[in-house]
């Protein structure tokens, strides 16, 4: 088979512009190979379109790295040349995280491809996740949100969006790529709630509060209707485009898709002075709130739609003194006594 090049970390650069002239030019194994991971996990796995797409994209960029290698299908891949692959993100600094994710695709990409015969072995069969490390993500102060929600505000149509938006991320909790596809009739103001699909498919009913159905209320009563009202979409007279089923809808009248979503947030976050600021920062945040306030952790398991509870307690953290407040207030030996210790520590030593 080829041999795989080391690519020094001068030439990344140059590597990286080989590799781009592959995208357009992958072979018809790969292109089968990538198709059939794409059916799998889209008609087998029943997976959402986001992962889907995920999957997807991790697929082309191991198979233009591969082609840039020299190898044009993937019955030439062996475990060093995977190996390899990842060595060459460590080497272009990507995040573990990415590096674990493409690990899993290709686990579950070259098992499928040996399974189908398309490989004689499953090269990615031995291995290992990259750990991941204990990263948090950042979590906004409750004044810090309400500078992020207070920046959004406005009588625009675009702003009674972008408001209704952001309150509505934090109160519910939700992944962006919820929100994004929330159906009309997915939101119930009267009683509270919204029905959020998760992965997997799975639905969830979440309360929001005050806040964010006042939002909604302004912005389905004035914004919305006058978007797509200058977009043509519509129900006058004028209107000639089908007017989308979801809350959210750009100036042109269509379903605002995550990566606008994404621009809303970050574009409140600057004008608040915040920095960077992304969905995922509000929803993480949501989390340790209501932690910080004495939710129970199954509570927030549920509100985030999280499967397993060892996530959310990845997911959530209380800080050092929040614990330490805790432990002073709940433990019966957190206070001292008042008697004396020995020199082994033991309080009130008798001889």
């Amino acid at each position: 088979m080829p041999s795989v090049p080391d690519v020094p970390t001068t030439d990344a650069a140059m590597f990286a512009e080989l590799v781009d002239e592959q995208a357009a030019a992958l072979t018809p194994a790969w292109q089968e190979a990538v198709a059939l991971l794409v059916d799998h996990v889209s008609g087998e796995l029943g997976r959402r379109d986001n992962t889907v797409a995920a999957y997807r994209r991790d697929a082309e960029d191991v198979a233009r790295t591969c082609s840039a290698w020299g190898i044009d299908r993937p019955s030439q891949v062996d475990a060093l040349v995977l190996r390899r692959y990842l060595a060459h993100l460590h080497a272009d600094g990507y995040a573990r995280s990415t590096a674990a994710r493409r690990t899993s695709t290709l686990r579950t990409w070259f098992a499928l491809l040996a399974r189908r015969a398309v490989t004689s072995v499953d090269a990615a069969a031995g291995l290992a996740t990259p750990k991941q490390g204990r990263h948090l993500p950042r979590v906004l102060r409750v004044d810090q949100i309400t500078s992020l929600l207070e920046a959004a505000d406005g009588t625009e149509p675009i702003e009674l969006r972008d408001r209704a938006l952001l309150e509505l991320l934090y109160a519910s909790g939700a992944r962006i790529g919820e929100v994004c596809p929330l159906a009309m009739d997915a939101a119930d103001l009267a009683q509270q709630l919204v029905r959020l699909e998760g992965k997997g498919g799975k639905q969830r009913i979440v309360p929001i509060g005050d806040e964010a159905v006042n939002a909604l209320r302004r912005y389905l009563a004035v914004g919305r209707p006058q978007l797509l009202a200058e977009s043509g979409s519509g129900s006058g007279a004028t209107s000639h485009l089908a007017v989308p089923d979801v809350v959210f809808v750009t100036a042109r009248g269509a379903a605002l898709g995550v990566r606008a979503a994404r621009e809303v947030v970050a574009r409140a976050a600057r004008r608040a002075g915040l920095g960077h600021v992304t969905p995922h920062t509000l929803r993480h945040s949501v989390a340790t709130h209501l932690l910080e306030r004495g939710a129970d952790l199954r509570q927030v398991q549920e509100l985030l739609g999280h499967a397993s509870l060892a996530t959310t307690q990845r997911y959530t953290h209380l800080s050092r003194g929040q614990l330490r407040e805790i432990h002073t207030a709940a433990h019966p030996r957190a206070r001292s006594t008042g008697r004396p210790a020995d020199a082994s520590g033991r309080v009130g030593a008798r001889g």
